[in-house]
């Protein structure tokens, strides 16, 4: 006979009711232990782990109560079955309210009690695979795969980190590219709606008319095409994280119905009038400037006030310059498990090009020019000259031919981008300038004196990121 994949703890007082349980479950394959009160019971408990037990609640020391309060709370993974001889409806909720898997009236009979056993460890592997679950999710959306050093970055990782087991509405800010999303995707899995649904809604790829149903969801015969009652992404969401991209692309009456939304967590379905409340957590993300919409009257102020309680800043690519390096190697990896190829790095000039690319694409791009060169190589190092035309041009082109035309002069023209290189170099190092220096490919007094010749001052610099 195959032995089942269940250790179960018998509790009773009765000797003989004890041991024919044990005897008729251990027949069956289960590992059966046995206890005649709740204390030995709890020890048996604390010192070996069970899927199940079954315990009377007549007890001659305490009653199982007692046991099911333990066992709830130091070992929840353990499912408690009670048994009594005068069962009633009131103690049979007490003990399900309590966290009992279910409530059995002696006399037993076998079929029963091997019913809810088997009902109690098809629980148990549904519990374990949700960890797993869970843990797969993690590793996939949690913080670490934002891949970044930069200290911008690990300023958003600390933002990030602070709001994410909050209700706060959160705003992520950012060019085309640059994984608001991701970010998105870390906010839920850092918090504790992560085991609820994550749902994300491209606010600017369906028109207004079709976003409203999107969102609330819709009622039979309310529109040309509604053919049945559709159920939308707030309620879809419930208990867990909206996420809308593109959240300026909303029409000015659909931010009317978002502003309730997140005053008052209801709505109605399009050509309902039955109201539904929900438990939804927002993340908003855009690559267009709110405040200058809101001065213009294209976007609603108090709906802007209301999403931007958190506002997340994600950098684009070329303000975090030192990350290419770790961002090439993760990707590198990813690309080379993905089509079977063992790309072992980028020589210097290659790498060079990719530190001096400005990428309007930012990490979308990045990533996309790792793909493509992985696929195309034939060795196992890939050389500037096998990267994208336009990486190279952008490389000869950025600033230098308008520099040198409006100054006629070499020195001078050669001034303006060799100050913008030592600023970048200092920003993506957080102004460290032993790491800058080094980046930079010169000595810590070299860049002193270049920072005095060009006025390079911290405190100036941040005034004018502002």
């Amino acid at each position: 006979m195959a032995t089942k994949n269940g250790s179960l703890l018998i509790v009773d007082d009765d000797k003989h009711i004890c041991e024919a349980m044990a005897d008729y479950l251990r027949s069956l394959g289960y590992r059966t232990e046995t206890a005649s009160d709740c204390q030995e019971g709890i020890n048996r408990l604390e010192e070996s782990h069970f899927d199940a037990v079954i315990c009377d609640v007549n007890l001659p020391d305490q009653d199982g109560f007692q046991l099911l309060e333990f066992g709830v709370e130091n070992k929840p993974d353990t499912a408690i079955i009670l048994l009594t001889g005068y069962g009633t409806i009131e103690s049979a909720i007490e003990a399900i309210r309590i966290g009992a898997f279910d409530y059995l009236t002696k006399p037993v009979i076998d079929e029963e009690l091997l019913l809810t056993i088997q009902r109690a460890l098809s629980r148990k592997e549904i519990v374990e695979e949700n960890k797993n679950l869970h843990s797969r999710l993690d590793e996939k959306f949690g913080l670490h795969n934002i891949i970044g050093q930069d200290y911008k970055m690990v300023r958003m990782f600390d933002v990030i980190e602070s709001v994410a087991d909050t209700r706060a509405s959160v705003l992520i800010l950012g060019e085309n590219g640059t994984g608001k999303t991701i970010t998105a995707r870390s906010i839920h899995q850092l918090s504790n709606r992560k085991s609820k649904p994550f749902v994300e809604v491209a606010c600017g790829a369906l028109p207004e008319n079709l976003l409203e149903s999107e969102l609330f969801g819709h009622v039979q015969g309310s529109f040309t095409g509604a053919t049945s009652n559709k159920m939308g992404k707030f309620l879809q969401a419930d208990g867990g994280t909206l996420f809308l991209d593109e959240i300026a692309t909303a029409s000015p009456s659909l931010q009317v119905k978002l502003l309730r939304v997140l005053q008052d967590r209801e709505f109605e379905p399009v050509g309902s009038t039955e109201t539904h409340k929900v438990d939804v957590r927002l993340v908003f993300a855009t690559n267009s400037d709110l405040e200058e919409m809101v001065r213009n009257g294209e976007f609603r102020q108090d709906l802007y006030y209301r999403l931007n309680v958190i506002s997340i800043t994600q950098p684009p690519l070329r303000e975090r310059i030192s990350d290419i390096p770790l961002l090439i190697d993760h990707y590198l990896n990813m690309m080379n498990e993905q089509n079977g190829k063992s790309v072992d790095r980028f020589d210097d000039k290659a790498m060079q090009l990719m530190r001096s690319y400005s990428w309007p694409g930012n990490v979308r791009e990045l990533v996309n020019v790792i793909e493509r060169a992985v696929v195309l190589s034939k060795g196992d190092v890939i050389h500037a000259f096998e990267l994208p035309e336009n990486m190279h041009e952008d490389m000869n082109h950025a600033g230098f031919s308008a520099n040198l035309t409006e100054s006629g002069s070499l020195k001078t023209a050669m001034a303006a981008p060799e100050r913008q290189i030592i600023i970048d170099a200092l920003d993506s190092n957080g102004w460290n300038r032993q790491e800058s220096a080094k980046m930079l490919g010169i000595n810590r007094t070299t860049l002193y004196k270049k920072m005095k010749k060009y006025d390079i001052d911290f405190d100036k610099q941040m005034m004018m990121n502002q």
